[in-house]
């Protein structure tokens, strides 16, 4: 077989076009679940690091929800307009402002996360509880390789 022939079964070897089999597999119903509590998977996930860690750096927080800092200044605002989080600090040119979450945002968060941990029960998604912790420890190791980080939020 030639490098340009492709069949099922070579693609179904390929742990990293699996993972994105996968992503394509739950990514429509996790966007439903996160517009039903008007949240994208970014958003939640900035919610989620601030009520863990408050008071994080713009940087900081992207380095945790896996984007570019860059992209993160529309996501701040955003959420700061809505009133899920403030800003501390005066801030000015080149100074770095610790964001936090507002009571509005721990209120969205609380109800977003009940969804979220029901979508991510391992019978919601096919999987024995067994099977959920190993698949997910697979994935923080996959994704600390990818990224250089060792993080498990």
């Amino acid at each position: 077989m030639g490098d340009d022939e492709w069949t099922s079964e070579d693609l179904a070897v390929l742990p990293a076009w699996t993972v994105v089999q996968a992503y394509h597999a739950l990514a429509r119903r996790l966007y439903e679940l996160f517009a039903r509590h008007g949240l994208t998977p970014v958003q939640f996930g900035v919610l989620a690091q601030l009520a863990d860690s408050p008071d994080l750096l713009q940087a900081e927080l992207a380095r945790r929800v896996l984007i570019r800092p860059q992209s993160m200044t529309g996501v701040i605002a955003d959420l700061s307009e809505r009133g899920l989080l403030r800003r501390q600090g005066p801030g000015g040119r080149g100074k770095p402002v610790p964001v936090r979450l507002t009571e509005e945002g721990r209120a969205v968060l609380k109800a977003a996360g009940v969804s979220i941990r029901e979508f991510n029960e391992p019978a919601a998604l096919g999987l024995e509880t067994y099977e959920a912790g190993m698949l997910n420890a697979l994935l923080h190791k996959l994704i600390a390789a990818q990224t250089g980080h060792s993080e498990s939020s």
